[in-house]
């Protein structure tokens, strides 16, 4: 995997999983971001798709960043998530056990990653209320 070059921008694998974890320090990173990056840029699939996810989720912790989920408290933006265990490790291996077990690519809705500053960010009067 280490050879494969990104087929849109040209990036090695290394490259975009840095590109990815630099995100971190304006905005959060969606796991259906991560895994569309290794299926749609690199082509890749089965374990080598599952190691780019690992890999990726790995550097994005090794960065400070925590699984989040969108906020409904109507102060913040997200919401730190607890249930994935305390070592990157075992947050890794969950968060990837959790894409599995569903069966089908994350989407849109399911787990974000962001560091402290970004969910600690608070909504501004022109932000739309959330509603549960």
């Amino acid at each position: 995997m280490t050879d494969k070059r990104d087929r849109f921008y040209g990036d090695t694998v290394e490259e975009r999983i840095a590109k990815i974890a630099t995100e971190l320090a304006r905005d959060a990173i969606g796991l259906w971001q991560i895994v569309s990056f290794g299926r749609e840029g690199f082509a890749l699939s089965g374990t080598e798709l599952v190691d780019f996810v690992r890999r990726s989720l790995l550097e994005l912790f090794a960065r400070g960043a925590k699984p989040v989920t969108g906020s409904l408290d109507n102060v913040h933006i997200w919401t730190p998530l607890k249930n994935y265990g305390d070592t990157p490790e075992e947050m890794s291996r969950a968060i990837i056990d959790e894409w599995q077990r569903s069966g089908r690519d994350p989407d849109f809705g399911g787990v974000w990653f962001a560091v402290p500053q970004v969910y600690e960010e608070k909504r501004t009067a022109s932000m739309p209320a959330k509603h549960g």
